[in-house]
């Protein structure tokens, strides 16, 4: 049924503005505006290329369930490496040197796409493909690994003991990598420990004025470094996701379109609010898609679709600074450095 893999599709399209916007969130409840995220999940994305490639070239029997363990792991780890690194960047320059934050982010995205193009280019040449891009169909296959028991309820629908809707919903419910799952669960944690610990709390002063904070002995730095290397790994996770699942472990350079500038979008749209991110990103998954589901649309009319995310953004963000209701406006402190001298 169409309406089940549009659905399905909506939602693969969705997982990495989720990761992509949860990070960005997290950061953001610092007072810190990253608007670097687009080149951070390129960065996790060639960084989780990078570890996958390098271990599917030592030759090792990916029949093995710990081999397959092993190669999600170090797809993993070099993935938050890199993106990782490029939160302590943005932290360095922003934090440290109080340099601008808009310039910054900026500046970062163009770094991290530059770089991940090197990179990519480089495996490429390496693994002399005939065309310029770089498979990893093994350990993409590690990520993909989906549930079991829904390709057991897809036989019965075949064969005639099981409803096909029952088997169209399961699917749509139960066949995407761990990693989908693992993007809800983050935003779900995320969204409690910002709005019901301490640690988020203090975090939230620190975004809304970090002077009074820092009068109250928190160490303001610390703060800022933490939450913006956590939110650069998680959205660095949304690159992973993407370029794993999404396009089946098949890179080419400047291939992740503009996902990142959609996750930017979707904080806004949630009101950084993680939890309401979960039903954003897999709207904004679906309407990013919809074209591909309206026959006898002209090229024109595809792109006014893929403007829609944007639009509706801008629609939440007119609406939210009418009504001025404190929860659904940003930190105060939002893009502007802290000086403590000034205290």
């Amino acid at each position: 049924m169409i309406i089940f893999a549009f659905i399905r599709r909506a939602c693969m399209q969705g997982v990495p503005l989720l990761y992509g916007s949860t990070g960005e969130i997290i950061t953001e409840k610092s007072g810190h505006l990253n608007l670097g995220i687009p080149g951070i999940m390129y960065m996790g994305a060639i960084g989780g290329i990078i570890g996958g490639f390098f271990f599917e070239q030592t030759g090792a029997d990916f029949s093995l369930w710990y081999i397959k363990l092993l190669a999600v792991l170090i797809a993993l780890t070099t993935s938050l490496l890199f993106s990782c690194l490029m939160g302590l960047i943005y932290c360095f320059l922003t934090v440290t040197l109080r340099a601008n934050q808009n310039v910054t982010g900026l500046a970062l995205t163009t770094f991290g796409v530059g770089v991940g193009n090197f990179f990519g280019g480089s495996l490429i040449k390496i693994s002399k493909a005939d065309v310029p891009t770089v498979t990893l169909t093994k350990t993409s296959s590690c990520f993909a690994t989906h549930l079991p028991f829904v390709d057991k309820v897809s036989q019965l629908a075949e064969e005639g003991r099981c409803p096909m809707v029952v088997s169209e919903i399961c699917s749509t419910l139960f066949s995407y990598s761990f990693l989908a799952y693992l993007s809800i669960i983050i935003a779900l944690i995320a969204s409690h420990i910002l709005m019901k610990t301490r640690v988020g709390l203090t975090l939230r002063a620190v975004g809304e004025n970090p002077a009074t904070a820092d009068a109250a002995g928190i160490n303001v730095n610390r703060y800022k470094y933490i939450s913006t290397c956590i939110g650069s790994m998680i959205a660095g996770l949304g690159g992973l996701y993407y370029i794993m699942d999404y396009a089946t472990g098949v890179w080419s350079n400047n291939g992740f379109g503009d996902r990142g500038w959609l996750s930017v979008a979707l904080v806004i749209f949630s009101l950084w609010n993680p939890s309401l991110a979960i039903i954003g990103s897999f709207l904004f998954g679906g309407l990013y898609i919809v074209h591909n589901y309206i026959p006898n649309l002209t090229m024109q009319a595809q792109e006014l679709f893929k403007m829609s995310p944007y639009i509706m953004t801008l629609l939440v963000l007119i609406f939210v600074s009418i009504k001025q209701k404190k929860e659904a406006l940003p930190p105060a402190h939002l893009g502007q450095n802290y000086f403590r001298e000034e205290r």
